[in-house]
């Protein structure tokens, strides 16, 4: 037993930190470097969820690939609140997500990272609240979705790494899996949006729901349709998320770190 000076006193450790949850989408499907890996299946009420835990950057860690290790779920598909559920109920008390998008943002384009701070949703058929069953009447105040502490984290970490991450962006959530039309995105960016993505609701609700901070760094992966000539190449798409790996990484990497 060791202990402090003359006096007796046995010194504790300290106690290990709780784990902090990763949910990423296409094209990330790993986190490089994660030790102690276990792959997991949680059995949760709203059905199983894939994660695996593990520590990174010297912290425990839930991750979770949304469109499973495979890609293998469209957006409509996923269990969102299997998903968030098995967070919980595998302790992480933070969640940061990660959104591959597309951009109506000229000056934000393939390649940039934007910290989201509020949404529009237009998906449908999609089971978007832990509350719904008869007699649960719970309205869940929605003022700030993405949590300013961890945002602020988010902002820190990009400034520590020397990262350009845009400081705010309103993520539009459509359905998928088909890419949007011309139409819509003017619609969209009439309406205030700054990228669109599929995946990005009910997550950050249920988040909410559950009582887990979260927030979320936008990864552009092209401009969206009607803003430049041709059409979304899936090539083209893979290319630029294969590009920021790195800089994701590191700034995810750093903000577990810091959190």
């Amino acid at each position: 037993m060791s202990t402090t000076g003359d006096t007796g006193t046995a010194s504790e450790a300290a106690p290990e930190r709780p784990p902090v949850g990763i949910i990423a989408g296409t094209g990330f499907y790993e986190l490089p470097g994660l030790t102690e890996a276990e792959h997991r299946m949680v059995q949760t009420d709203w059905g199983d969820a894939f994660a695996m835990t593990g520590r990174w950057h010297g912290r425990r860690i839930v991750f979770v690939p949304r469109h499973g290790g495979d890609h293998s779920i469209p957006p409509s598909a996923i269990n969102y609140r299997a998903n968030i559920a098995a967070m919980r109920d595998l302790g992480a008390t933070a969640i940061l997500a990660v959104g591959v998008v597309g951009s109506m943002v000229p000056e934000r384009g393939t390649g940039s990272f934007l910290l989201l701070d509020d949404y529009l949703e237009f998906t449908t058929g999609r089971a978007g609240t832990f509350f719904d069953q008869p007699g649960q009447v719970v309205h869940t105040d929605m003022t700030t979705p993405y949590d300013p502490a961890l945002r602020a984290a988010l902002a820190a970490a990009a400034q520590a790494e020397g990262i350009d991450v845009a400081p705010s962006a309103t993520y539009v959530c459509t359905n998928g899996p088909r890419f949007e039309t011309p139409a819509e995105i003017r619609m969209y960016a009439q309406m205030g949006g700054s990228v669109v993505g599929m995946t990005g609701y009910p997550e950050v609700a249920l988040a909410r729901e559950a009582g887990i901070p979260y927030a979320a760094v936008a990864v552009v992966a092209n401009m969206a349709a009607g803003m430049f000539d041709g059409e979304i190449s899936h090539e083209e798409v893979s290319a630029a998320l294969e590009a920021t790996k790195d800089p994701l990484y590191a700034l995810l990497g750093r903000t577990v770190s810091m959190i």
